[in-house]
C-alpha cells in the first residue's frame, strides 16, 4: 500500500520532530495530543526548525509554506483512525502506550498501519493489545530527529513483510537510512547507548571524575560529539531511567541496573533541559555542572 497521510501521536520532542520531516516530505500530518498549550509549542518549532532550514538554504521558502500547510492539529485522538499510518510518540510508558492503542483500534481503517516510536519497550507486547499486531512494528526515530539520519525498524513477531515494506519506504522517501533491529529490549541503539550513560553516571556517583571532568573525558578521549551526562540532559533523564529499567526487566542482567543517582536526579524531577535541572543547571546563560 502506498501511505498518504500519517498520524502523529504526541507533540513532544519526538512527536514535532516526526511531524516535520513527515510534512516536508509530502506526507499530509495530523498531531494530535491532550495539551493545546504542547499542540501550539509544537506547531511553533517546527515552524522556527523550518525556518532555520530555509536561512541556511537547504529547503526553499515555497518548501517551508508547503510543509507547513499539510500539517494539522486535534485534541481528539480518534480523529487519526482515517489515516493510513499511525505513528505513537508518547511518553515512555508502558501503560501510557497500551491504552493510546486500545482507545484507537475501534476507529481505524482496515488497511492503517500501527507503529511506536518506542526507544525500549516490546513491540510485540505492545501489538498483542491491538486488532492488527500483524500491521504493527516500532518505528524508532533518534533526536533530534530533523537532524539524525537513522530510523530503527523493528519487526514484533507477528509483524507481516506488506507492513515492514511500507514503513521501509516512507524512512526512503524522507531521505533518512533504515537499521532493521530484533524485537529485544533497547533494540540497537540504546542496548549500547544506555548502558554507556548509565556507567557515565555511576563513575560520577562513585567519584572517579566529576560532571565536566566526565564530559570533557568522552569528547576529547573518545572523539564524541557531546558528552553522555550532557547527552543524558538532552535526551531526558526519566527517559534514560525507563530505557534502563526496561533492559534491566527484561534480559535479568545485574549489569543494566540504574544507577542510584540516576533514579535520585530522576526523584528530585531534575530530568534534563526540559526541567533547566539536570547533570547540567541551564537556568543562566551558561550550563553549569550541579556535581
Amino acid at each position: 500500500m502506498e501511505i498518504q497521510t500519517i498520524g502523529v501521536v504526541g507533540a513532544g520532542q519526538m512527536g514535532n520532530g516526526i511531524a516535520h520531516v513527515m510534512a516536508l516530505a509530502g506526507f499530509d500530518v495530523l498531531m494530535s495530543d491532550i495539551s493545546k498549550e504542547a499542540l501550539d509549542a509544537a506547531i511553533a518549532k517546527i515552524d522556527k526548525n523550518l525556518s532555520r532550514q530555509v536561512s541556511r538554504e537547504k529547503i526553499g521558502q515555497a518548501e517551508k509554506d508547503a510543509a507547513m500547510g499539510r500539517i494539522k492539529t486535534t485534541l481528539t485522538l480518534t480523529d487519526l483512525g482515517p489515516c493510513d499510518l499511525i505513528i505513537e510518540a508518547a511518553t515512555e510508558r508502558e501503560t501510557v502506550k497500551q491504552a493510546i492503542f486500545e482507545d484507537l483500534h475501534p476507529h481505524l481503517k482496515p488497511h492503517t498501519i500501527l507503529t511506536s516510536n518506542t526507544s525500549s519497550i516490546s513491540i510485540t507486547r505492545l501489538a498483542s493489545r491491538t486488532d492488527r499486531p500483524e500491521k504493527f512494528m516500532g518505528f524508532h526515530f533518534m533526536n533530534p530527529v530533523p537532524v539524525m539520519q537513522l530510523v530503527e525498524l523493528i519487526r514484533g513477531i507477528a509483524t507481516d513483510e506488506e507492513t515492514y515494506k511500507a514503513c521501509l519506504a516512507v524512512v526512503e522517501k524522507i531521505g533518512k537510512t533504515a537499521s532493521s533491529a530484533e524485537d529485544f529490549p533497547g533494540f540497537i541503539v540504546n542496548r549500547i547507548l544506555m548502558p554507556m550513560i548509565n556507567e557515565a553516571v555511576y563513575t560520577l556517583y562513585e567519584g572517579v571524575g566529576n560532571v565536566r571532568s566526565i564530559d570533557e573525558a568522552m569528547r576529547l578521549g573518545a572523539n564524541h560529539p557531546m558528552g553522555p551526562l550532557e547527552l543524558a540532559d538532552f535526551i531526558g533523564l526519566d527517559t534514560c531511567l525507563a530505557i534502563m529499567n526496561v533492559l534491566h526487566d527484561g534480559l535479568a542482567d545485574t549489569k543494566y541496573r540504574p544507577c542510584p543517582l540516576l533514579t535520585k536526579y530522576v526523584e528530585a524531577g531534575w530530568l534534563g533541559r526540559k526541567t533547566q535541572r539536570g547533570f547540567y543547571d541551564y537556568r543562566g546563560e551558561v550550563p553549569v555542572p550541579t556535581r
